[in-house]
């Protein structure tokens, strides 16, 4: 929900309005200068030793100290319940802030939860095929239905079908825009993009009424890519935006999955250089949901449990009996069996079966003298 402004956004509100400053530009500044207000402040020929940062733009910038475009913005943002994140935030994305080139704020319509954090990104080919849209609802609705949010763009295609997938199966799902989050684009989307908002949120580093542009897209990207766990490409021709995802995805620490298709088709030829290149072959959501591995950080999952692991999603009731009662020993040493027993009331044959299963899913480790620890 929107909140009363302080003058630090007040700032970098200011900052993000001026044309030609992206993320990177944004950074530099900021390092170099300390705030917002300081940028501005600076001499024209102070802002020129900043590298990237032109001599044109370097003579426009302390102009923009007066200017009234950030208290529009805000009183836009009030107007319409968008709400600004700024980076730096406890409540900016964890995952997101883990990039080379996160993005200063996020314009925000809906509501990001902690459990976003445990998010796949879908992604693909506007121009999708028939087999292509179905594969992606599918791949969207079995994620959502394990307790992940299916990350994409809103655009034509398998995007759309991400988004539906999950909203059908439940979930939820966030959309990350090239345009202003009061600019819908592509404009057919604006009843999709009010079921995203309903049961997650759309997102952009871009004031809220921008319109898109070819340079907006590619950047948007890795925001895609930054806020999931892993992505996963469904249909992608050879000049795809969807394989900038993936090598960003991939450049980002995150995994990445491609679903093969009919080799004369053109929108399968993306996913299989990806595959040649060594992203997993995706045939059922199983493909993702057991390489997805240890988690950056431990984090709430939909249920409200605390989850270090993104296999702890995919356990039965008993399995999570055992596992936490491992973890409410609350100690590094590892934990005799035999109180693990006491502290699930189960049958001590039940227990040795689920610390096999978990012990398979990379969630326990066994040592010696019939004693189990968190993997």
């Amino acid at each position: 929900m929107y909140t009363t402004p302080s003058n630090d956004l007040r700032g970098h509100v200011r900052l993000a309005c001026v044309p030609g400053i992206g993320s990177r530009l944004r950074r530099l500044l900021l390092e170099r200068f300390g705030s917002p207000e300081a940028v501005f402040q600076a001499d024209p020929t102070e802002l020129q030793r900043v590298a990237r940062l032109g001599r044109k733009l370097a003579q426009e910038i302390p102009s923009h100290a007066t200017s009234t475009a950030a208290d529009d913005v805000l009183d836009l943002c009030a107007a319409r319940d968008v709400d600004i994140i700024l980076e730096g935030e406890p409540r900016y994305p964890g995952l997101l802030s883990r990039i080379d080139d996160p993005p200063g704020l996020l314009f925000v319509r809906g509501q990001m939860q902690p459990a976003d954090s445990l998010a796949v990104a879908i992604v693909g080919a506007r121009h999708a095929t028939a087999y292509g849209i179905r594969v992606a609802e599918q791949l969207a609705g079995g994620l959502a239905r394990a307790g992940y949010t299916v990350v994409s763009g809103l655009a034509r295609g398998i995007d759309a079908a991400a988004h539906r997938g999950a909203l059908k199966a439940g979930g939820r799902t966030l959309a990350v825009l090239g345009s202003g989050v009061l600019s819908i684009y592509p404009p057919e989307h604006e009843d999709l993009a009010d079921e995203v908002i309903a049961n997650g949120a759309i997102l952009s580093e871009l004031p809220p009424l921008c319109e898109p542009n070819q340079a907006t897209f590619p950047q948007r990207n890795r925001i895609v890519s930054g806020l999931s766990l892993g992505v996963v490409v469904v249909q992608a021709s050879e000049r795809s935006g969807a394989l900038i995802t993936a090598r960003l995805a991939g450049e980002q620490g995150r995994e990445v999955f491609a679903v093969p298709g009919l080799i004369d088709c053109r929108v399968s030829r993306g996913c299989h250089a990806l595959i040649r290149d060594g992203a997993k072959l995706v045939e059922s959501v199983d493909d993702v949901l057991e390489e997805i591995g240890p988690l950056f950080e431990t984090c709430t999952a939909p249920d409200g449990r605390q989850i270090q692991h993104a296999a702890e999603l995919q356990l039965g009731d008993i399995e999570k009996q055992v596992l936490d009662a491992v973890a409410a020993r609350g100690s590094d040493e590892p934990v005799a069996i035999d109180d693990l027993v006491v502290d699930t009331n189960l049958a001590a044959s039940q227990v040795l079966a689920t610390i096999g299963v978990l012990e398979m899913r990379r969630l326990l480790r066994r040592h010696p003298g019939s004693r189990v620890s968190r993997a």
